[in-house]
C-alpha cells in the first residue's frame, strides 16, 4: 500500500453551468495543459476554499458553491508492472466523479460518501496519469454542508496475481467471556496466475504489541477461495467503551515456500446484544447508549478533515459521557471509523438519507420538489445502492466501534402517502406532533395502509433489499433506520425488514410500539438535546438509549433559523469550532458519574422565564403559528432543537435583572454574589434539572458552590492580551496529523473574556501548513484560510499541519500585543508496507 495523497494537480472551473442533455456523461477535457492547475494534498475539499455566497449560496449547504474540478496524479511503476495487479481506492469523491487512467475512462461514481476500489493493472504504463473529474455543479444537492472534490484519503495498493484484495480479510469474534474468545479469521485469496502451493499465516498480536497465537494452512491453489482459520484467545483484552483495546491479525501469503504478501487487520473483541426488554448490553454488561449524531464537516476545514481534528472533537465529547456516535446521514471517512475503534466510541454507521424519490434540499418538506442544481443521488439509486453499502460493509466490517448498520435516515418523507395515514396532517415541530400518539388508533391505520394503492417504489419493498444486502455480508450486527414515524413504518411494512427500530424524535411512541409490537428492540435514534429526551430512557428500561441532535453543530441546514450569514444549524452540544455550548454542560451533569457544575447567565428578558412572588417560573408565551391564542407556559418537557439563550459571562448593565442558571448533579447549590450568600437551592426542586436564581446586576463575582467545587464567573474588562494553548506539541507529516491551537482573550486583572471580542492574527513559522481558522460564530463567513479573524465570546481556533521534519513556532498578536510561544515538533511519517 502505498500514501497517494501528495502532489496533486488541480483546477476548478466555478461556473454552474448546466450541461446539454448531449454532452457524454463521462465528461471530456482529458487531456489539459496543467499549466493552470496548482498542487494541492489531499484530502481536498475545493468548496471550503471559495468565498461565501449570499447570492450564488443557499442556507441549506451552508452558502458555499461548487464547480467541475479535474484532479491529476502522475505516478511511475518499475519495469515489473505488467506482472502485478494494481488498484487505486478513494475513500470518498464528492460527487459524480468520472476516474481516468492515461486518458482513458475507468469508472464513473456518483455516490460521494462511499469508498471506490478500482482495478487499473491493464490501464497502467511506466509512467501514468490519474484523472478524475469532480461533477458539483449541482451544490445544492444535499440538505446540509457536502463539500466538493477528493475530500478524502487515496491508496495505490499493488500485489503479486496469487494476491488478498483490499478489503479482503474478515475478523469475527464469538463465545467472548474473561477467559477465552474464539476468533475466526476469513480471508480471500485471488488466484489470477497458475495453481501454486499456499500458506496463510495467522500472527495474533494483542493491544499490548505481543504475539498471542499463530495458525497456518497450507493447500494447492487453483482458484480464488476464501480460507477460514479459527484461533482461541486466552484471557482476551477486551474492547469496550473508552477502552480501545485493538488486536492486530498479521496475515502472510506464501507460495511456494516464499513469502509475498502480508496484510495487518486491526480488530477487536468484543460481545454485544440489543435486547427487546432490558435494552444494550456488551461483554455482559448493560450500558445505556448516549450517542450523539455527526455530519461528516468540520468548520473551518470542511469535508476533508484530518484525523487529528476529530481526535479533539471526540474528546471533548467523551468529556460529557458521550459514548456513541451515529453517522448522520452517510457513511463516514475510514479515519473517523478507526478512531472510534482507537477511542472506545460505539457506532451507528449509516448509508442512505434517499431512497427512490428525493428531499426537498432547502426546506425537508414537499419532498418531491428537485432542480438541476438540488439533484442528490436518487436518480442513481437503484443502479448504485447495493454496491454502494456493500462496499462500507467491507472497509469497515472489522471495526469493533460499529454495532449497527443503519439503512435510512427518515426515509417515509419521501413516501408520502403513508404519512396520511397516520392521522398528521403535517410535521409541526412546535404543535402537537413531537408530544401527542397519532389521533388514530392501530387498528384504523392498519385499514387505512390496506386501501393505500401500490406504486412502482414501495418504502417496503426497498427497506427489504437494502436489509438483505446487508445480511450477505454482516449477520453480526443489526440492521436499524431513523423512523421519523413509525405508526406508519410498523403497518406500511417498513420495519419488517429491520432487526430494530429507530426512533426519530418520537419519544411519545416508546410505550405504545413497545406494547403494540413487542418483537422489536426500539431505541432513540434522533433526539433533541433536552433533559425530557433522556429522562424517556431512564424512565423505560427497554430503551437502549439515544442520539442527539446533534453533537456538534454543521454547516448547511440552516434556512428554518435565519437569514445570511446564518451559516450552519444551530442544535449541536459544541459550536462549529469544537467549543461547548450550555446543552453541553447539562449533559455533561447527566452522562458522567463525576460531580459537575457550570454556571452561565442571561439578562431576564430575554430567558425563557419570569418571577412570580419572587421566584424564577416559566414564561408564558403565545404558541407558534397561532397568534390569536392565549399564552400557554414555555414547559421544559416541550423544548426543542434550540438551547436557551445564556452567557458564559457576567458583563451586563446597570439594572440589568439576571437569570443565573447552573448546570448540576450535585444535590444542592449555594449561589454567592461578590461573597455574599444569595440561598442554596436543592436539585429535587427543579423538574427540569437546572438550578436558577434571579438577581440584580452587581459587576464583580458570582460563585456557585458545590460538591463539585467552586465555579465562578468574573466581571471583566476590556482586552489587553491573549494567550495560546494547544492539544499536543508533536505531530508528524502525515495527512492525518494536525494540532488545534486555541486563542484566548484576557483582561488587565488576567481573567479570560467571553463578553467581547477582538480582532487578532495568528503567526506561526514557514514550515506550519495553515489548514483553517475558525471562532465557532455561526455566522462567520470570512475566509478560513486568513490568519487573522475576530474572536467570538474571546477565543478562536487556529488548525496547523505540516509538510517537513522540524518544528513549528506559533504565536498571536493582539494590536501590539504578543502571545506566549507555543513550539511543535514536527516527526517525518512513512506509510507501513
Amino acid at each position: 500500500m502505498q500514501d497517494f495523497n501528495r502532489n496533486w494537480k488541480f483546477r476548478l472551473n466555478t461556473k454552474q453551468l448546466k450541461p446539454k442533455m448531449s454532452e457524454d456523461i463521462y465528461g471530456q477535457l482529458i487531456s489539459l495543459d496543467e499549466t493552470e492547475f496548482k498542487t494541492v494534498d489531499l484530502p481536498h475539499d475545493f468548496s471550503i476554499e471559495q468565498p461565501y455566497s449570499e447570492t450564488e449560496g443557499d442556507a441549506a449547504t451552508g452558502y458555499l458553491v461548487g464547480g467541475i474540478g479535474w484532479y491529476r496524479k502522475h505516478f511511475s511503476l518499475d519495469g515489473n508492472y505488467r506482472d502485478k495487479k494494481i488498484f487505486v481506492c478513494f475513500d470518498g469523491i464528492y460527487n459524480r466523479s468520472n476516474i481516468y487512467i492515461n486518458e482513458k475512462f475507468v469508472k464513473f461514481q456518483p455516490f460521494g460518501y462511499v469508498p471506490v476500489l478500482i482495478d487499473i493493472s491493464d490501464y497502467v504504463k511506466e509512467e501514468n496519469v490519474l484523472s478524475v473529474k469532480v461533477d458539483h455543479s449541482r451544490y445544492q444537492n444535499s440538505r446540509w454542508y457536502p463539500g466538493g472534490g477528493i475530500y478524502r484519503k487515496v491508496q495505490l495498493h499493488i500485489f503479486e496475481k496469487m494476491y488478498i484484495p483490499v478489503f479482503g480479510t474478515r475478523i469475527n469474534t464469538a463465545a467472548v467471556s474473561k477467559e477465552s474468545a474464539v476468533v475466526t479469521i476469513s480471508t480471500q485469496l485471488k488466484n489470477e496466475s497458475t495453481p501454486q502451493n499456499v500458506t496463510i499465516v495467522q500472527e495474533i498480536i494483542d493491544p499490548t504489541g505481543k504475539i498471542v497465537a499463530i495458525n497456518s494452512k497450507g493447500f494447492y491453489l487453483n482458484e480464488s477461495k476464501e480460507v477460514t482459520q479459527k484461533i482461541t484467545i486466552t484471557n482476551p483484552l477486551l474492547w469496550d467503551i473508552y477502552q480501545g483495546q485493538l488486536y492486530t491479525a498479521v496475515t502472510e501469503l506464501v507460495v511456494d515456500g516464499k513469502s509475498i504478501q502480508t496484510t495487518a487487520t486491526k480488530f477487536g473483541i468484543r460481545d454485544f446484544e440489543f435486547t427487546v426488554d432490558k435494552g444494550f448490553f456488551i461483554n455482559g454488561r448493560h450500558e445505556y447508549i448516549k450517542g450523539v449524531c455527526l455530519h461528516h464537516d468540520a468548520g473551518a476545514v470542511g469535508a476533508a478533515v484530518p484525523k487529528d481534528v476529530w481526535r479533539r472533537r471526540f474528546e471533548i465529547l467523551i468529556a460529557a459521557g458521550v459514548n456513541a456516535i451515529r453517522t448522520a446521514h452517510n457513511p463516514a471517512s475510514r479515519e473517523f471509523i478507526e478512531l472510534c475503534d482507537e477511542m472506545g466510541l460505539l457506532v451507528q454507521e449509516e448509508f442512505f438519507d434517499e431512497w427512490d424519490n428525493p428531499k426537498d434540499k432547502k426546506h425537508n418538506a414537499g419532498e418531491k420538489s428537485v432542480s438541476y442544481i438540488t439533484m442528490g443521488n436518487t436518480e442513481y439509486f437503484r443502479d448504485y445502492a447495493k454496491d454502494d453499502l456493500q462496499n462500507i460493509i467491507r472497509r469497515d466490517y472489522n471495526s469493533p466501534s460499529i454495532v449497527q448498520w443503519s439503512i435510512g435516515n427518515e426515509i417515509e418523507w419521501t413516501y408520502p402517502k403513508y404519512n396520511a395515514a397516520t392521522g398528521y396532517f403535517g410535521a409541526d415541530a412546535a404543535g402537537g406532533y413531537f408530544f401527542t400518539e397519532p389521533p388514530y388508533s392501530i387498528d384504523e391505520i392498519r385499514r387505512r395502509m390496506a386501501e393505500i394503492p401500490r406504486e412502482q417504489y414501495e418504502i417496503a419493498d426497498t427497506a427489504k433489499k437494502l436489509a438483505d444486502w446487508t445480511k450477505e455480508l454482516d449477520t453480526t450486527r443489526p440492521v436499524i433506520a431513523n423512523c421519523i414515524l413509525p405508526s406508519a413504518s410498523y403497518e406500511s411494512g417498513y420495519t419488517d425488514a429491520l432487526d430494530m427500530v429507530g426512533f426519530s424524535y418520537r419519544r411519545v411512541m416508546y410505550d405504545r410500539c413497545h406494547r403494540c409490537y413487542p418483537d422489536k428492540p426500539i431505541m432513540g435514534t434522533e433526539n433533541v438535546c433536552q433533559w425530557h429526551e433522556w429522562k424517556a430512557v431512564l424512565d423505560n428500561e427497554y430503551i437502549a438509549g439515544i442520539f442527539l441532535w446533534t453533537g456538534i453543530e454543521y454547516m448547511g441546514e440552516a434556512g428554518k433559523r435565519g437569514p445570511w450569514p446564518l451559516k450552519s444549524n444551530i442544535a449541536g452540544l459544541i459550536d462549529v469550532a469544537g467549543f461547548p455550548k450550555g446543552s453541553y454542560h447539562m449533559f455533561k451533569t447527566l452522562w458522567q458519574d463525576k460531580p459537575y457544575t457550570h454556571m452561565m447567565t442571561q439578562v431576564l428578558e430575554k430567558s425563557l422565564h419570569d418571577i412570580e412572588d419572587g421566584k424564577v417560573v416559566d414564561r408564558k408565551v403565545i404558541p407558534p403559528n397561532n397568534p390569536k391564542a392565549k399564552p400557554q407556559i414555555n414547559v421544559w418537557d416541550r423544548r426543542l432543537w434550540v438551547w436557551q439563550d445564556v452567557n458564559d459571562h457576567y458583563n451586563y448593565s446597570e439594572g440589568d435583572m439576571i437569570l443565573v442558571e447552573v448546570y448540576s448533579n450535585c444535590d444542592e447549590v449555594t449561589l454567592y454574589q461578590n461573597g455574599e450568600k444569595i440561598s442554596t437551592l436543592y436539585l429535587k426542586d427543579f423538574e427540569d434539572r437546572i438550578y436558577r436564581w434571579c438577581v440584580p446586576y452587581k459587576p464583580g463575582e458570582l460563585t456557585a458552590q458545590s460538591d463539585a467545587g467552586t465555579t465562578k464567573l468574573v466581571t471583566t474588562g476590556k482586552p489587553a492580551s491573549v494567550k495560546i494553548s494547544c492539544d499536543k506539541n508533536n505531530i508528524n507529516t502525515s495527512v492525518d496529523s494536525a494540532v488545534n491551537i486555541i486563542a484566548q482573550l484576557y483582561d488587565e486583572a488576567g481573567n479570560a473574556i467571553t463578553a467581547e471580542d477582538a480582532e487578532i492574527e495568528f503567526i506561526y513559522s514557514e514550515n506550519a501548513v495553515l489548514l483553517g481558522v475558525d471562532n465557532g460564530s455561526r455566522y462567520f463567513v470570512g475566509d478560513h484560510k486568513c490568519p487573522k479573524i475576530m474572536t467570538n465570546n474571546g477565543h478562536a481556533l487556529l488548525i496547523l499541519a505540516a509538510k517537513e521534519e522540524g518544528s513549528i513556532t506559533v504565536e498571536a498578536k493582539l494590536k501590539e500585543t504578543i502571545s506566549n510561544k507555543l513550539e511543535i515538533s514536527i516527526t517525518e511519517y512513512s506509510i507501513a508496507e
